[in-house]
């Protein structure tokens, strides 16, 4: 990406999007806009299920305007497209993703930016799980496991920080720290792309097909 190209971030409100629009903003990408998938009803993100005015904080934070969609996953595509094409419309034509090493979604994503002639970034791309994490933490960002797998780690872990600490005691228990395979998801409150911290509140938790949740509300 070349200096003050114009991008979209793919915003989940967790670590990886978060790293991976710090990483092209360091780049000298001037980003313009971020882009979350919620429910159909656009009440909740997908898979970190957080509040729409929980993400919009995150955006006002950061500073850039917020473009949602709500689809099924059997809608996902059309909605997918739908977003890109308003911001190449728009006149930016290069979107950001936090991918790490899971090809068929790095496929997946250029095979349909392409078919609105938006270009994906990964500035995440095939580097170190850890070495990721680490320099996320190191950097001053903020977060917390909002969402877990009680499929595939204890249930305990949701509403923890995200800290090296952390991060050692999950590989300690042979699970990746990363949450890559939807192990865990975060929700990012402060760190270097925020003006400031984004006060949230956590009021309870709930389970549902396998999966804890935390319930997370901005503090008001």
């Amino acid at each position: 990406m070349r200096k003050g190209q114009p991008f979209v971030a793919s915003w989940s409100g967790g670590k990886d999007s978060a790293m991976a629009f710090y990483r092209a903003v360091k780049g000298q990408g001037l980003p313009m806009r971020l882009w979350t998938m919620f429910e159909e009803d656009q009440e909740r993100s997908k898979s970190h299920a957080l509040p729409l005015e929980v993400v919009q904080a995150q955006a006002t934070r950061i500073g850039i305007p917020l473009t949602i969609r709500g689809a099924s996953w059997q809608g996902y595509e059309k909605q997918f497209l739908d977003a890109m094409q308003e911001c190449k419309n728009d006149g930016i034509d290069h979107a950001v993703f936090g991918d790490i090493d899971l090809v068929d979604h790095l496929e997946w994503v250029q095979k349909t930016c392409a078919k609105v002639e938006m270009e994906a970034v990964h500035p995440l791309w095939m580097e170190p799980r850890r070495k990721i994490l680490e320099e996320f933490v190191e950097a001053g960002f903020e977060a917390y496991l909002v969402v877990v797998n009680t499929k595939m780690m204890p249930a305990e872990f949701v509403g923890r920080k995200f800290t090296i600490a952390l991060m050692d005691e999950l590989e300690a228990q042979g699970i990746d720290s990363c949450g890559e395979s939807g192990e865990f998801h975060t929700v990012v409150v402060d760190g270097p792309i925020f003006k400031e911290r984004v006060p949230i509140s956590f009021t309870g938790q709930h389970e549902r097909d396998g999966y804890v949740f935390l319930d997370v509300s901005l503090e008001k």
